[in-house]
């Protein structure tokens, strides 16, 4: 009984998550519970929840994740100052002419969303609100307008600078130092998170191409599914003018952060305080800056580091509690018996997570369930880089896949009624095939994820 009482604490916690109960307090409480539990039966020492006090000081001094509130608030403060709006509108206009000219400015507007922002509702919610009633009235069809805006709002987990990629480049550094103080290396490497934002540059651009390749080839194949849209104003001094001033100041700006950190001028974390002082400065210039403004964009950030720093402490319970109890020798031993060695380990691991993306956000499963398995993969020589790409790429399809994939409820909750939910699943489904081909072209190729950064870095 006691060997089963680490998947038992994990399955317990997927199962009280999906009844809807809070991610942070699922974590802890079930984690104490079946600490007690442990306690009391004599198959968990309590000794291990000695550690907690030192993993939460940790967590709060951690220079890295000062990144993710800093973040956080660009991509709300670009959000709320209707930024995206403008380029969207500026965009349609200069590709309205061509068919499936609509798609392609939403896939483009959506790229430097994702650049600019990195959060997946935010985008998809945006974009819905702008872009799905232009496109419908417009004739386009809602199957593949409702895909093209959930596609391109998930991009925010792969198109750096992420908050995803942050929160994973810590994870996966405190995982790959770990494997190798286990193989007796004590001077160990590190993965730092600008490792994976170069990573993830090749994959995400890729990804981004075969999306506009796609809306591409249905423009021509159906025409009526994608029309022009002909009423475009003459393309004059004015017009240029008004399109440069949407579209160079964001662009500048997701420039400057990005390459700072890639010339290694600056680190994420000050790239994140560049970035942040930016969005507030194009507020001031586009006249959409505001007391009341500011608030609601520093209520958001608020609200939405505090969940991610009570996930963090949740989770460092929860992986004390399974470590605790023999959990992590149970994963070793699980991956190190399998047939095929690294490859099969790879592919149930990959498996796994998209499963559980129907159920859990990916800081969930970030926190949880890559602490877990990560330092066994490392161990049996898998590139940490490549890694977090794979991961990070298998959480973003599974926000795709219906029924449960978060983009379609952000979708679902902003877009008309008269638009059927069935129809932004089958909207979806060529987009998740797209996603998956990248994930089988990157496990073919590992060096589209590792070879920039060992360019630049070494």
């Amino acid at each position: 009984m006691a060997e089963l009482l680490p998947l038992l604490l994990f399955a317990l916690v997927c199962l009280v998550l999906m009844l809807g109960f809070p991610v942070a307090f699922t974590l802890g409480g079930v984690s104490l519970l079946f600490a007690l539990l442990g306690w009391l039966t004599g198959t968990f020492d309590p000794a291990f929840l000695h550690a907690m006090p030192n993993r939460l000081y940790g967590i709060m001094t951690n220079q890295i994740l000062i990144a993710v509130p800093l973040f956080v608030f660009m991509g709300v403060m670009l959000e709320k100052s209707r930024i995206a709006g403008r380029l969207l509108q500026n965009m349609g206009l200069l590709f309205g002419p061509l068919r499936g000219g609509l798609g392609l400015s939403v896939i483009l507007v959506g790229m430097l969303m994702a650049a600019s922002t990195g959060i997946i509702g935010a985008t998809v919610v945006t974009m819905g609100l702008i872009s799905l009633p232009t496109m419908l009235r417009n004739g386009y069809n809602p199957a593949l307008a409702s895909g093209t805006i959930c596609a391109t709002g998930t991009l925010g987990q792969i198109i750096p600078p992420s908050t995803a990629l942050i929160i994973l480049g810590d994870v996966l550094s405190s995982a790959y130092q770990q494997a190798q103080l286990q193989q007796g290396i004590f001077s160990p490497d590190s993965i730092s998170v600008a490792d994976l934002f170069v990573g993830a540059l090749i994959p995400g651009l890729l990804l981004v191409a075969a999306y506009l390749l796609y809306v591409a080839a249905i423009a021509l194949w159906q025409p009526q599914a994608a029309p022009a849209v002909a009423d475009r104003p003459p393309v004059d001094r004015a017009f240029v003018l008004e399109l440069l001033r949407g579209l160079l100041p964001p662009l500048v700006l997701i420039i400057a952060v990005l390459g700072s950190i890639l010339a290694g001028i600056a680190t994420p974390t000050e790239a994140a305080g560049i970035g942040a002082a930016g969005a507030l400065l194009l507020a001031v210039l586009y006249g959409e800056f505001s007391v009341k403004r500011l608030r609601e964009v520093l209520d958001a950030t608020l609200q939405v580091t505090s969940m991610v720093f009570m996930i963090f402490i949740g989770a460092a319970l929860f992986s004390l509690v399974f470590r605790g109890f023999g959990g992590e020798e149970m994963i070793q031993d699980f991956f190190h018996g399998l047939p095929g060695g690294v490859f099969t380990a790879m592919l149930i691991v990959m498996l796994v997570m998209f499963l559980l993306g129907f159920i859990l956000d990916f800081i969930e499963i970030t926190l949880v369930v890559v602490p877990i398995v990560a330092p066994v993969l490392l161990a049996m020589g898998v590139d940490p880089v490549w890694l977090g790409i794979m991961i990070a790429i298998n959480l973003q399809t599974s926000f795709l896949t219906p029924p449960f994939g978060f983009a379609l409820f952000y979708l679902r909750g902003v877009a008309p009624a008269s638009l059927p939910t069935p129809v932004i699943y089958r909207g979806v489904l060529p987009f998740i095939v797209i996603q998956v081909l990248m994930l089988l072209l990157l496990a073919l190729y590992p060096g589209l994820a590792t070879w920039l950064p060992g360019q630049l870095y070494g």
